[in-house]
C-alpha cells in the first residue's frame, strides 16, 4: 500500500508520497507557519516531516521535487535540507536529498533571489557534479548554460527528462509507480519549436497495487492555457490514459486562472480542453485544493469561490470529494490529508476522536 499526504499550509504546497517499498518522494516544501502567531493554524511542516522521518528511522528523502521556484513552494527549504553546494546549509540535523528534481528554468533563469537563488545554486552544483539531480526540459534548452560551465551536453543528457517521457529510476516493477512528464514541454509549429518552460512541473502518476491502477495529476501553479495545451498535445499523441485521474492536485491554490480567463459570478466555466480534463476523473475521485479556507466572498487572490464551485461540481458528477487542506477535517483544527492507495484504489482516511479510519474515496478497481 502507498500513502499520499497533503499538508495544511494555507496558499502553499507540500505533498509526500510514501511508497510501499519505503521510498519517499516529496513534492515541494513550504514551511510558511508563523511560530509567533498563536492563531496560525497552518502546520509546522519542519516538525511534522522531522517526526515522520524519525518514526521511519531516516534522515533523507529519496526524491525532492520542486515544481517551480515561487516562494509558496520553496519557503524555508534552505533551513530544512542538507544542501551540497555550501557548508552553511549542512549539518547532521538536516535532511539529505538523494535526488533533486527541478524544471530547467530553476537553473538557467537569472534574477533569482532569496530561497530561489539558494535552490538555483544547489541545482547548478549538482548538475555540474553530474549526480543527485534530474532536470526537466528539452536537453537543448540547457546546452548554452552547460557550455558556459565547460560541460558538454552529451555528458549530462542522462540527467535530463523531456515531456512525453517516463521519469527514469521510478517504475511499476520496482516501485509500484510510474511518473509521466507533461510539462515543461515544447510546442511545435510549422516554422519552429517554441519552448513552454515558464510553466511548473506537471506529472501524471500511475500507482499499481495488485494489478489495479490509481492515477493522479500533480500540478504546480499553472494557467488554463498550459493545461489546454497539455491536453491537446497528449490527445494528439493518442495517450488519453495519461489524462485520466482518481486524484487531482488542483493547481495554484484554486485560482480561476487554471480554468479560464473569465472568473464568472458564481462559477468559473472552464475552457473546453480543461473541461474535458476535469471530466476524466474516475468514480469517487478526490480533488485536493492546497489553499486557505474557501469563503463565499468574491476575492482577488486565490482561492476563488467560483473556481471551487467548478471543482466541486466536477467531483460531485463522479460521486467524488472536493477537499480543502485548511478545512480538513475542520477549519478550527486542520490536519494533513492522508490518502492510501491499495487494491481498492484511493481511500481518504478520516479521524473519529482517535486514529485514522477508512471513511471514503474508494473507487471501483481498475485493472492495469
Amino acid at each position: 500500500m502507498h500513502t499520499i499526504t497533503f499538508y495544511p499550509l494555507g496558499n502553499a504546497d507540500t505533498c509526500l508520497f510514501e511508497l510501499a517499498n519505503g521510498k519517499l518522494l516529496l513534492f515541494d516544501y513550504a514551511d510558511v507557519r508563523d511560530p509567533k502567531d498563536k492563531e496560525d493554524k497552518r502546520i509546522d511542516l519542519h516538525a511534522s516531516l522531522k517526526e515522520k522521518l524519525q518514526a521511519l528511522d531516516r534522515s533523507n528523502m529519496d526524491v525532492v521535487a520542486f515544481t517551480h521556484a515561487d516562494d509558496d513552494h520553496i519557503h524555508a527549504m534552505s533551513e530544512f535540507f542538507y544542501l551540497e553546494h555550501a557548508k552553511k546549509y549542512q549539518g547532521d540535523e538536516r535532511i539529505r536529498i538523494d535526488e533533486l528534481w527541478v524544471p530547467a528554468s530553476v537553473i538557467i533563469e537569472e534574477g533569482a533571489e532569496d530561497e530561489a537563488k539558494i535552490l538555483r545554486a544547489e541545482a547548478r552544483y549538482r548538475l555540474k557534479q553530474g549526480e543527485g539531480i534530474r532536470v526537466f526540459s528539452r536537453p537543448e534548452r540547457l546546452a548554452k548554460w552547460l557550455e558556459t560551465s565547460g560541460i558538454k551536453l552529451e555528458d549530462r543528457r542522462h540527467l535530463i527528462t523531456d515531456a512525453g517521457q517516463l521519469v527514469p529510476g521510478i517504475s511499476i516493477k520496482s516501485d509500484g509507480l510510474e511518473l509521466f512528464v507533461h510539462s515543461p514541454y515544447a510546442k511545435r509549429s510549422e516554422e519552429s519549436i517554441e519552448d513552454r518552460n515558464e510553466g511548473a512541473l506537471i506529472f501524471h502518476a500511475t500507482f499499481v497495487v495488485d494489478g489495479v491502477d490509481t492515477r493522479m495529476f500533480i500540478i504546480g501553479d499553472t494557467i488554463h492555457e498550459i493545461l489546454s495545451e497539455v491536453v491537446s498535445i497528449t490527445k494528439a499523441k493518442k495517450r488519453e490514459e495519461r489524462l485520466q485521474w482518481d486524484i487531482f492536485d488542483i493547481p495554484h491554490h484554486c485560482s480561476y486562472l487554471a480554468l479560464s480567463s473569465e472568473k464568472g459570478k458564481k462559477i468559473t466555466m472552464p475552457v473546453p480542453d480543461v473541461k474535458w480534463l476535469l471530466d476524466q476523473g474516475n468514480d469517487r475521485c478526490l480533488m485536493i485544493s492546497s489553499s486557505k479556507i474557501i469563503t463565499n466572498e468574491d476575492t482577488t487572490q486565490p482561492p476563488h469561490m467560483q473556481a471551487a464551485e467548478c471543482y466541486r461540481t466536477a467531483a460531485n458528477s463522479s460521486e467524488g470529494e472536493f477537499i480543502v487542506t485548511m478545512e480538513h477535517p475542520n477549519t478550527s483544527n486542520p490536519e494533513p490529508i492522508v490518502i492510501t492507495i491499495g487494491k481498492e484504489g484511493p481511500t481518504l482516511l478520516k479521524r473519529q476522536h482517535g486514529p485514522y479510519i477508512i471513511a471514503s474515496g474508494q473507487s471501483a478497481p481498475r485493472a492495469g
